[in-house]
């Protein structure tokens, strides 16, 4: 054991060795502390302010100052993005300045923005009223023109109805209302209306207007020519003039007031041609020269907002990091003296001699007379756990840690799961010609490395890049079993050779009713390809993946016991190697190492014996001879020792331990009856987490049951979890067969025809079923399944997964997010 001891550590076998330290920091060079130590991203402070609210924090009021800033630079990055200009990725050229001066600065970019916006508004509200008023002369004076042509017959026309619907914009009118009745007007009492609205709101108005009246007006109404554009919400509204004719001052307030409430805009139009011309010139006159305003107020903003466009990555960059800086500020403690920052947290070993250089360059670079310590200490809490991964191990690391963290220093799963779990996976889905296609789209993937780590990616697409590398070896292990199962789209190949098998005569009518003879040495790789369609390839495969499932299964098993192994040595713990790997291990393999045995035993001597009849009467009859199902010597006595080795190995799990952890708390705490003499009663709470001394209550009843859930457990799911195990053999069947399905009713059948159309279709559906059912969804059950043999069948013999993340300190670790810089 000496040896194994000395071996050299595995890297992600265990969790990087950390330390909880202190830092005493002047308060001079705390900003520049933090700040390098950000840049650093190896140590994770601890809150020492968790019971104050965010208000009641020394730095709140530059956390504040920060957060307006963020503010800030989201409305430019939303104007900019209104104004349809690129940001600058890249950083200005402007030099580095201190956060006051980019306050400063914000600031009067947003006042400067903002009275542009206000001004190119009402610019905007102007030109829009101009032009609805041009609107209405024109469609009005025609109105009035066919008016005086002929004589107005209300009475036929107010059945008339308008049948137009569209958006809806609300604006106030331009001019005062001032109705000029001609003298056709006068003569009969007849007075008009003539105004614009929404297009999606004429049938509503007429309805209200010829209600309010009681019919007493007349309605017209024409569609504008062009859509006008909203100044607020800046789209294009459709929008229909009309034309109310009515008589009387009562019918005139009420029509106003019912413009009014629908949001339509009411102009005034003479009925003199010359006025109207007049009026329509001086329209024309001052839209072109609010036309030219605006164009030059829209590029006088383009351009400050490009101007802002080319440092706004850089500004935000540096918003988000001083924010970052005073949030990690505010978790650290005054000392008495109010002249020290005093701060606690985690990090690796390895991290220290770069910690204490960052805190050396700060304390040069901000001219202070006094240093920063930096020291270890003792620490209550169990330490964060660190695994240094890279962009392959990544993955696997994140797969281990959606089950759970790990505990500190505990044996990681990981290191196992890069192999296991893309082969337990390609053992269900083995098919080398799915597995040629996952590995085209894997290597595509890969090959874009640098272009999609760079942008913003939707949830899927992040998803399947970030697991590029486990859907790399997947495809590969998929290759190896589909060639070890020849199986290429459900289609065997000699690729090894000629087959093992031949026909009894030339014909080969017989072949499937009576079978084949063997005529030479095995195929050499994997399963003969002249099993597909023989009278005994279902019960051959099936008999084949069954036993390969169930050692596979409980080879994995095995490995996370003798993991749990390793795990009692590294604390050592000798009581959970001699009374629980010891007893697991033994009732494991004495029933089902002990099954996987036999099975390697028939496969070499190509026995008939019937496995099933050997493990059912190894409990029901041990004793009986086992006639023509003995595959060994001296197997009936084996047998008879295994099983009461099994027997032996439960009570072995369960009642030891408890009883020798009561033993071993009695003697430690014997005599002690009375409590630590303590100075005053607030001697304790005055103390710091990290030097309080912790005794832990003992509760045998708790314990023994927690160890009698655990032995329970084991022994049941050394069951069931090798029950489990089949589901690779049950996947595996399923897609070989939903594969040859496709192929053969689909693809086989359509090619039987002679017509190039009913081909065409047949292939358009085998590479529709393929890519979308086999190719995505058998992937994805086959990863889920995969995934969970490994949580459960593999992780919960040695796996606790109840530790939590270290999370240093770090501006590499700021989201791109543009809800909080």
């Amino acid at each position: 054991m000496n040896y194994v001891d000395n071996l050299p550590e595995m890297d992600l076998m265990r969790s990087e060795k950390m330390t909880f330290v202190q830092l005493i920091i002047p308060v001079e060079s705390a900003h520049r502390a933090i700040t390098y130590l950000g840049e650093l991203g190896l140590l994770q402070f601890r809150d020492l302010n968790a019971d104050k609210s965010p208000f009641q924090r020394t730095f709140v009021n530059q956390v504040k100052r920060c957060a307006e800033m963020s503010r800030k630079l989201r409305f430019f990055k939303d104007q900019i993005h209104k104004a349809s200009l690129a940001s600058s990725i890249q950083a200005g050229m402007q030099p580095d300045i201190e956060l006051e001066e980019l306050e400063i600065q914000l600031a009067e970019h947003e006042h400067e923005l903002n009275e542009m916006n206000s001004n190119s508004e009402k610019l905007q509200h102007t030109f829009n009223e101009l032009v609805e008023f041009k609107m209405v002369l024109e469609k009005a004076g025609d109105f009035l023109l066919s008016s005086k042509g002929h004589p107005v017959h209300e009475d036929r026309e107010l059945d008339e109805h308008a049948y137009l619907n569209n958006d809806y914009s609300e604006s106030a009118s331009l001019l005062e209302l001032e109705t000029q009745p001609g003298p056709s007007s006068n003569q009969s009492g007849l007075r008009f209306i003539s105004g614009i609205i929404s297009k999606s709101k004429v049938l509503r108005f007429e309805r209200i207007l010829f209600r309010a009246t009681r019919g007493n007006m007349l309605f017209n109404q024409s569609t504008a020519d062009d859509p006008i554009m909203d100044p607020l919400s800046t789209e294009m509204v459709e929008k229909t003039v009309f034309v109310v004719f009515f008589s009387g001052e009562q019918a005139k307030t009420k029509i106003l007031k019912i413009c009014e409430a629908f949001g339509a805009n009411c102009y005034p139009v003479p009925e003199d041609i010359t006025k109207q011309r007049q009026i329509t010139r001086e329209v024309l006159s001052r839209l072109s020269e609010l036309e030219t305003t605006l164009d030059a107020g829209i590029r006088h903003r383009n351009k400050a907002l490009t101007s802002i466009s080319f440092h706004i990555t850089k500004w935000l960059k540096m918003v988000k990091r001083e924010k970052a800086v005073f949030d990690t500020l505010n978790m650290l403690n005054f000392d008495v003296t109010k002249k020290c920052l005093v701060g606690e947290g985690w990090c690796p070993i390895f991290a220290k001699v770069q910690i204490q250089e960052a805190l050396r360059r700060a304390t040069f670079d901000s001219s202070s007379q006094v240093g920063i310590i930096f020291h270890a200490m003792e620490a209550l809490e169990a330490p964060p756990t660190y695994f240094r991964t890279n962009s392959f191990t990544n993955a696997y690391q994140e797969i281990v840690d959606a089950y759970g963290v790990a505990r500190y220093q505990e044996a990681n799963p990981a290191v196992y799961t890069v192999i296991t779990f893309p082969f337990l996976f390609a053992v269900m889905f083995g098919d080398w010609g799915h597995g040629i296609c996952l590995l085209l789209g894997a290597l595509y993937l890969i090959a874009r490395e640098n272009k999609f780590g760079s942008q913003k990616l939707g949830s899927f697409m992040e998803m399947l890049f970030g697991g590029r590398y486990v859907l790399l070896l997947m495809s590969l292990f998929s290759i190896y079993c589909g060639l070890i199962y020849n199986e290429f789209f459900s289609v065997p190949y000699h690729i090894f050779g000629g087959s093992a098998y031949r026909c009894r005569d030339d014909t080969c009518s017989n072949a499937y009713t009576v079978g084949l003879i063997k005529f030479r040495d095995p195929y050499p790789f994997g399963v003969d390809p002249s099993w597909r369609g023989s009278r005994s390839e279902l019960p051959f495969l099936n008999s084949l993946k069954m036993k390969m499932s169930i050692l596979l299964g409980v080879a994995q098993m095995n490995l996370g016991i003798m993991l749990s192994y390793f795990d009692a040595r590294f604390f050592s713990n000798s009581l959970d190697i001699k009374y629980q790997f010891v007893p697991q291990i033994i009732f494991l393999n004495s029933l089902f190492g002990y099954l996987s045995l036999l099975i390697l035993i028939k496969w070499c001597t190509g026995s008939q014996a019937d496995l099933y009849h050997v493990m059912i009467y190894m409990f029901l009859s041990p004793f009986d001879d086992l006639g023509d199902n003995q595959l060994f010597w001296g197997q009936g006595v084996i047998q008879v020792i295994l099983l009461l080795a099994a027997l032996v190995a439960v009570p072995w799990m369960l009642f030891p331990k408890p009883f020798i952890l009561k033993k071993l708390h009695s003697e430690r705490f014997q005599g002690r009856t009375y409590g630590v003499l303590r100075t005053s009663e607030g001697d304790l709470d005055s103390e710091p987490d990290s030097a309080r001394q912790h005794i832990e209550e003992f509760n045998f009843s708790e314990i023994f049951v927690h160890q009698m859930i655990h032995s329970i457990e084991f022994v049941l799911g050394a069951v069931s979890n090798t029950a489990s195990y089949l589901r690779l053999w049950a996947l595996s069947l399923a897609h070989s067969e939903l594969s040859t399905v496709f192929y053969e009713k689909v693809l086989l059948l359509a090619w039987g025809y002679n017509n190039i159309l009913i081909r065409l279709v047949g292939l358009a559906v085998f590479t529709f079923a393929t890519a979308f059912i086999l190719l995505m969804m058998e992937t994805l059950s086959a990863f889920l399944h995969a995934l969970r043999l490994h949580w459960v069948e593999f992780q919960n013999k040695f796996y606790h997964g109840d530790g939590y993340k270290f999370r240093p300190f770090s501006f590499a670790a700021l989201t791109d997010d543009d809800e909080s810089p």
